[in-house]
């Protein structure tokens, strides 16, 4: 039996409150994180995943208090990322309560770290974030970190190839184009990504149907699908995308 399609909710948090934007810009808030994880966990989230967005930019780490609040109401996967720099940022995320962390900028700037951490925590724990947008000079996508803001000139495909063989146990692509837009996932990215590495591969950026999250694990072959404005604004309930998949077909946890 093919193993089950994943549903996560994300919380994007800054300053102690989950926003979300479109594109990575234009914030507004969404509510607090602790209040958002139970509720998607009641819902049936298979996995929340927590980035606190600002932490690169500000150079500080996660925070850790809010983390330990998150954590404390869960009993599923719980994913953290954002200034996670080293093994010792790592532990002290994982201590907090997460089971994974999410690292994007720190991989690109040193993928060594990748085979570091996956050696001492193991590759179950380390999933790569990445940040990708079209090429404006042509065909592909490339990769970006500090919320979009720093462009890194990395072919997305390649990147995710190296992630994968340097111990990465998952990879989260976003696409920076269709964030927050409803406009559907970006299948062309993710496929190039699928069909690329051997590793799950968890989907962000674009949802805005049923029909969304369905193309996106059948047709562009991901193993999860992540949301967050479609499901923090109440367009959507993870039960009524549960649902509708496996009325599709598509396999996932009740």
């Amino acid at each position: 039996m093919p193993l089950a399609k994943r549903i996560i909710p994300c919380l994007d948090v800054k300053d102690g409150r989950v926003v979300k934007g479109v594109r990575f810009s234009g914030l507004r808030d969404a509510g607090d994180p602790a209040e958002l994880a139970k509720r998607y966990r009641d819902e049936g989230a298979d996995e929340i995943v927590f980035l606190d967005i600002t932490a690169t930019n500000a150079k500080r780490k996660t925070l850790a208090g809010l983390v330990r609040k998150v954590a404390s109401s869960l009993d599923i996967p719980f994913t953290v990322g954002g200034g996670i720099r080293t093994a010792s940022d790592l532990q002290a995320v994982l201590l907090s309560g997460a089971d994974k962390v999410s690292i994007n900028t720190a991989a690109l700037s040193t993928p060594g770290l990748i085979r570091d951490l996956a050696d001492i925590y193991g590759s179950q724990c380390i999933v790569v974030a990445i940040d990708a947008k079209r090429n404006p000079e042509g065909r592909g996508y490339e990769v970006y970190s500090h919320a979009g803001g720093k462009r890194w000139r990395r072919d997305a495909r390649e990147w995710a190839r190296k992630a994968a063989a340097l111990g990465a146990g998952e990879l989260l692509v976003t696409s920076i184009d269709r964030d927050g837009t409803r406009l559907g996932y970006d299948i062309d990215l993710l496929k190039e990504i699928t069909s690329s590495v051997g590793i799950p591969v968890i989907a962000s950026g674009g949802a805005g149907s049923l029909e969304d999250f369905f193309d996106v694990l059948t047709v562009a072959g991901c193993d999860a699908a992540l949301a967050a404005s479609i499901f923090h604004y109440g367009e959507l309930s993870v039960r009524q995308v549960k649902e509708h998949l496996a009325a599709r077909g598509v396999v996932v946890r009740p």
